[in-house]
C-alpha cells in the first residue's frame, strides 16, 4: 500500500492552467463547414490547455520531488509556492470552461476533459485559505517524516526512526511491554502534536468541497469513482469479506493468546495491535512464526537466498524491469536509473514512504524509497514499478487523462504483477527457491502469509476512509475525534491500542496517508481489483483453468506471456480517457468491483481455517474496545 503521484501531486489536488485564448462553445446542431471549423477550434483549445497543464504538473511534481528527497523548510515553502501559483491558474481555466459551456459539448471526449479540468478541489479556495490548507498538510507531512522516538533500552537515546529502527523492534521483539513502549512513543509524537493542523485541514477541505457544490470532502473524494452508488458497493464488499476476516482474526487471536497469555490477549476480545508486527496493524505477517498453520513446514525463504546470491538493491529493480519487458512492455528509461532515489541517503532527511513519480516530460519517471534487500522490498519494488509502467503506457494521452480512471486501479496494477512475482512458479524461475510447486501444507502456509497482508488489511483500509468520511461530514464532534477513530478500528477490525487513549490524544495523524491528504479507499478497492485483473491475465496467459489443481490462481505466473501483455498494455494506455467500468469490462469481462476472484484465490485457506477453528473451538468475533472513554460515540456499523 504505497502512495504514488498520478494525475495529482503529493497533496491530491488537481492542477490546471490558464488558457491563452477563449474558444466559442459548441452550439452547432447540424453538420456544416462552420461547425467543423468551430469543433477544430475547440479541439485546439483543449490541446493547448493540456500542454500547458503538462508543463505546470511537471513544475509542481519536480518541486514536490525535491522536497520529498530533501525535507527542509525551504523546500517545503517552495513546493507550496508552486502549488499556490498553479491554483490561481486552475481557477481561471475552470471559469473559462464553465463560461464556454464545454461540459455540455456534443463531443464525449471534450465533455470528459472539460469536467475534469474544471474540477478544482482545494484550489477552489481563495489564496489565503489555500495557503493555510497546504501549510497545514505539509506541516503534518514534515512532522511525520522527521519524527524520532526514544529507545526502550536507553531512554536517553531519542534518535530512533520508524524505518528501520522501530519497525525492526515491532517485527522481532516478543516483549509486550517493549512493543507497547514503541507504539506509544510513535503515536504520541507523530500523531498528537498534529491535532490543530488536522482541524485546519478538516475545516478548509469542507469549505473547498462546498465551493465545488459537494456536500462534504467525503463526497468530493467519492466522486472520483464516477459512480453515485460506489460507497454502498464499498460497504457491501466489506460485509462480503467479513466472514473470512473473522476466521483469520479468531485464529490469530487464539495463537497470540497461547504465546502471550490471557492477561495480554483476551480470549474473545480485540487483538492488542502492538503485537501484530506493524505500527498500524494493517498487515500481520511480520510475526507469522507466532501463528503459522504448519510450523514444521519452512516458509519460502527468499531473503536468505537473495543474501546468499549477494543481491543488491539495483538487482531488485532490474528483476522488475525484466518482468515488464517479458510482457512486451516498455523498458525503464535511463533517466529512471539516473534520477530516482532508491536507498536512504545519509546526509539529509527524506520521506522514506515508497512512492512512484510521473514528472510529465520525456518519459521522466522516478521512484523514491529507502529500499533494502528483503522479501518485503522484492514485492514493493514490483508494486512501485507497476505505477511506473502505468505512467509510461498512458504517456501519449492528453495531460488531463494521464491518470487511472479509478484511483484503485493504479494501486491494483502494481499488486497484480507482484502476485505473479511472488508465486512459487516465478520464484523458482528466477532461482530464488528450489521448487515451483508447493505441497498442500506449504501451500496453506503461503496462502496464510499472504492473507495476513491482503485480508487483514481490508478492515483497516475500510476504516481509514469511513472514519474520515464521518469527520468530513460533521458526524463526529471534534471533541470525540480520537475515541471515534479507535471505536471504528475496534468495530470494523477487532483491534485496539495497547494502552487507554483519551480525547486529549490524537492518533489518526500517526499514519502517513492522513497527513498527506491521500484518499485511502483506493487501497481497499485495489485489493479487490487486483485479483480481478490477476484472474483475467492468468486466463490469457494459459496459467489458470477453473477446477484444475495444476493451474490455480495462487500459483499463476504471467511472466513472458505476450497475449497477457498486449491486453495489459491496452488497458493501461487508456489512462483516464474512459470510464473505469468500460475499461474493466474490456480487460476482465466484468464491470463492477467484485470480491469473487479474491475469495477464489484464498478459498483453500478459508476452508482450512473453518475446519481448524472448529476443531480448536476458537471463538469468533469481538466486543467494543475498552481502551477508550465509555461515553465515546458509535457504533458505526454499515
Amino acid at each position: 500500500m504505497h502512495f504514488f503521484i498520478a494525475g495529482s501531486c503529493l497533496l491530491a489536488v488537481l492542477v490546471v492552467l490558464l488558457p491563452n485564448a477563449r474558444a466559442a462553445p459548441e452550439t452547432c446542431s447540424a453538420p456544416s463547414a462552420s461547425c467543423a471549423g468551430e469543433t477544430l477550434q475547440v479541439q485546439r483549445f483543449f490541446e493547448q490547455e493540456n500542454e500547458m497543464l503538462r508543463q505546470r504538473r511537471r513544475e509542481e511534481h519536480l518541486a514536490a520531488y525535491v522536497y520529498n528527497t530533501n525535507v527542509t523548510e525551504d523546500n517545503r515553502r517552495e513546493m507550496v509556492a508552486v502549488m499556490a501559483r498553479n491554483a490561481r491558474q486552475s481557477k481561471l481555466l475552470a471559469k473559462a470552461i464553465k463560461e464556454g459551456g464545454y461540459q455540455s459539448s456534443g463531443n464525449a471526449t471534450i465533455r470528459r476533459q472539460a469536467r475534469f479540468l474544471s474540477n478544482l478541489g482545494a484550489e477552489a479556495l481563495d489564496e489565503d485559505d489555500y495557503l493555510e490548507l497546504q501549510n497545514a498538510i505539509t506541516s503534518m507531512q514534515s512532522n511525520y517524516a522527521t519524527t524520532t522516538v526514544c529507545s526502550y533500552i536507553d531512554r536517553t537515546n531519542c534518535t530512533l526512526t520508524l524505518e528501520p529502527h522501530v519497525q525492526e523492534r515491532l517485527a522481532n521483539s516478543r516483549d509486550a511491554e517493549e512493543l507497547a513502549w514503541y507504539w506509544r512513543e510513535w503515536y504520541d509524537k507523530a500523531g498528537t502534536p498534529m491535532r490543530d493542523n488536522f482541524a485546519k485541514y478538516v475545516r478548509l477541505t469542507r469549505k473547498a468541497a462546498q465551493l465545488e457544490d459537494f456536500r462534504s470532502y467525503a463526497d468530493y473524494w467519492i466522486h472520483f469513482y464516477e459512480d453515485a452508488d460506489f460507497e454502498r458497493q464499498l460497504d457491501a464488499t466489506y460485509r462480503a469479506l467479513l466472514p473470512f476476516y473473522r476466521q483469520i482474526h479468531g485464529y490469530v487471536r487464539y495463537r497470540l493468546r497461547q504465546h502471550y497469555g490471557s492477561e495480554v490477549v483476551p480470549a474473545e476480545g480485540n487483538i492488542p495491535m502492538h503485537l501484530l508486527g506493524n505500527m498500524w496493524a494493517q498487515s500481520w505477517n511480520e510475526v507469522i512464526e507466532l501463528y503459522t498453520p504448519y510450523p514444521e513446514r519452512e516458509f519460502v525463504d527468499v531473503q536468505a537466498e537473495m543474501e546468499r546470491q549477494e543481491y543488491g538493491v539495483r538487482k531488485l529493480f532490474e528483476l522488475g524491469d525484466e518482468f515488464f519487458q517479458s510482457l512486451g512492455m516498455r523498458a525503464l528509461p535511463p533517466t529512471f536509473w539516473n534520477l530516482s532515489l532508491l536507498t536512504r541517503p545519509e546526509d539529509r532527511e527524506v520521506v522514506c514512504h515508497a512512492s512512484a513519480w510521473d514528472l510529465y516530460q520525456d518519459s521522466d519517471v522516478r521512484i523514491k524509497m529507502c529500499t533494502e534487500v528483503s522479501t518485503h522490498y522484492l514485492y514493493v519494488v514490483h508494486h512501485e514499478l507497476g505505477h511506473i509502467q502505468y505512467y509510461l503506457q498512458y504517456e501519449e494521452q492528453p495531460a488531463i487523462f494521464r491518470d487511472a480512471p479509478n484511483p484503485g486501479f493504479h494501486e491494483a496494477v502494481g499488486d497484480v504483477v507482484a502476485l505473479s512475482v511472488m508465486s512459487a512458479k516465478h520464484l523458482k524461475s528466477i532461482g530464488l527457491i528450489p521448487s515451483g510447486r508447493l505441497d498442500e501444507r506449504s501451500r496453506i502456509n503461503e496462502l496464510f502469509k499472504q492473507a495476513l497482508s491482503k485480508i487483514a488489511f481490508l478492515p483497516f483500509g475500510y476504516t481509514m476512509d469511513k472514519y474520515r468520511y464521518a469527520v468530513f461530514r460533521g458526524e463526529i464532534e471534534e471533541s470525540q475525534w480520537n475515541c471515534a477513530f479507535w471505536q471504528m478500528r475496534s468495530e470494523f477490525g477487532g483491534v485496539e491500542p495497547p494502552v487507554v487513549r483519551t480525547n486529549s490524544d490524537f492518533d489518526p495523524t500517526a499514519k502517513y496517508h492522513v497527513d498527506a491528504d491521500v484518499e485511502y479507499l483506493r487501497y481497499f478497492a485495489a485489493h479487490i481489483f487486483q485479483f480481478q485483473f490477476h484472474k483475467g491475465l492468468c486466463r490469457l496467459a494459459g496459467q489458470y483453468v477453473p477446477g484444475d489443481n495444476r493451474l490455480t490462481l495462487d500459483n499463476c505466473d504471467i511472466f513472458g506471456s505476450k497475449e497477457a501483455g498486449r491486453a495489459f498494455q491496452r488497458f493501461l494506455s487508456l489512462g483516464k480517457s474512459k470510464h473505469w467500468k468500460e475499461a474493466l469490462l474490456e480487460f476482465t469481462g466484468e464491470s463492477e468491483m467484485n470480491p469473487a476472484a479474491l475469495l477464489e484465490y484464498f478459498d483453500p485457506l478459508y476452508q482450512w481455517l473453518k475446519r481448524e477453528n472448529s476443531r480448536l473451538n476458537v471463538p469468533l468475533g469481538w466486543p467494543d474496545t475498552n481502551k477508550i472513554p465509555s461515553d465515546c460515540c458509535g457504533p458505526f456499523s454499515t
